[in-house]
């Protein structure tokens, strides 16, 4: 078992969580990741190589998701077939916790293992609203009820490490993206209750609330860019057309099936990320099927609301937000899912077992001036520190 630490400019809550594991499971391996923290926190980094940590890292921060990347790499070719555990630097995972969460792995050994908070108690309200909005964006984009998306607490088993480090992201966002990806690739998503712990009101967190929101909703907020462009082709179009033809119905139709055309084109190819897996032939019939019905229910749901007494604009709203809704849960779940997870998921396993370590996600690590091994080593834990070649 490997627990893996991801850390960017640590204070000394990282050293007490190493501590504090180390004393309650002395012969679990620690590896911890800098992620480009800086000449400044080289004494934490120091510390938790004195107290028997693997310490890896590089220049110039890239995120938490590139430096789970960076673990998982070195893991799988220094530790290969060991399964690891991700907790975060600043303190909010109870040790029992992180040991809990161990404990489920060899029961799940192909699925990931969440901790997952409750957030009751005295939550920040920007880490309430976040887990909130990417809850309903799991559901919508999964049809599957996770409570917290957002934990930084989870297991995976050795056999999963070749599929994470091939999962897009670099920063906050890798750790939904493997949330929405999980199920396409075949692998299931245990949870286990841990504690809801936020120290200082999470002012050691090292979240951005513009930029990384933007990065993890980006598959909802591409859709909703897609959605958009389409309406403003459709109206473009139908002016053109209804001015040209002076048909009405000539217009409508033509309208929708270029503004149709074009979305398709555009969520086949940039907004889901498996959309070219699939013949676009087959995966474009479908799509005006799903047009076709959406159009449908539209005119039905309208008549229903205008005999309701409804007012057109707000009953318009309703009925375009749900089919919007409805249109991005088919094409997610559907249209455009990954095809064949079960051949992606055997070459996973093999390369796992062959501890295979993709080398163009982080540069080579080589031991750093660190010469000395620390009497009292734990384990087989190493004591050298390693950072990338320059």
């Amino acid at each position: 078992m490997i627990i893996l630490i991801p850390a960017y400019e640590p204070d000394q809550q990282l050293l007490r969580l190493i501590h504090s594991i180390l004393t309650a499971a002395p012969k679990l391996t620690i590896v911890v990741v800098d992620d480009g923290s800086g000449p400044d926190y080289q004494p934490v980094f120091d510390g938790a190589t004195g107290l028997g940590c693997t310490v890896i890292g590089y220049a110039g921060n890239r995120g938490k998701g590139h430096a789970l990347k960076a673990g998982f790499d070195f893991i799988a070719d220094r530790f290969p077939g060991r399964e690891v555990v991700c907790a975060d630097s600043d303190g909010q995972h109870r040790v029992e916790d992180i040991l809990r969460v161990a404990e489920q792995l060899p029961a799940a050994p192909d699925a990931m293992v969440l901790g997952t908070r409750n957030f009751s108690g005295n939550v920040p309200a920007r880490s309430k609203l976040g887990n909130t909005a990417t809850r309903w964006l799991f559901r919508l984009a999964t049809g599957e009820h996770l409570s917290d998306t957002q934990t930084g607490l989870r297991g995976y088993p050795a056999a999963m490490l070749a599929w994470l480090r091939g999962v897009p992201g670099e920063r906050y966002e890798y750790e939904l993206n493997l949330l929405l990806e999980a199920k396409q690739a075949g692998y299931q998503i245990r949870t286990v209750g841990i504690a809801t712990v936020y120290l200082d009101h999470n002012s050691g967190s090292h979240f951005r609330p513009l930029a990384d929101s933007v990065r993890i909703y980006a598959p909802l907020l591409k859709f909703l860019a897609s959605s958009l462009a389409a309406f403003i082709i459709d109206t473009a179009a139908f002016l053109v057309l209804n001015a040209v033809t002076d048909s009405v119905l000539f217009a409508v139709v033509g309208a929708r099936g270029m503004s149709s055309a074009a979305n398709f084109l555009v969520n086949r190819h940039l907004v889901f990320r498996h959309g070219r897996e699939r013949p676009a032939a087959r995966t474009g019939a479908r799509y005006f099927a799903l047009v076709l019905t959406l159009l449908a229910a539209n005119l039905a749901l309208m008549s229903a609301l205008d005999q309701l007494a409804v007012a057109a604009v707000p009953a318009k709203l309703l009925v375009e937000a749900a089919l919007l809704a409805v249109s991005y849960c088919v094409q997610q779940r559907f249209l455009f899912a990954r095809e064949q997870p079960a051949a992606d998921r055997t070459k996973d396993l093999a390369a796992s077992h062959a501890g295979a370590v993709d080398p163009t996600h982080i540069p080579a690590m080589v031991p750093a001036q660190f010469p000395h091994s620390l009497s009292g080593n734990r384990g087989h834990q190493s004591t050298h520190r390693f950072r990338s070649l320059p």
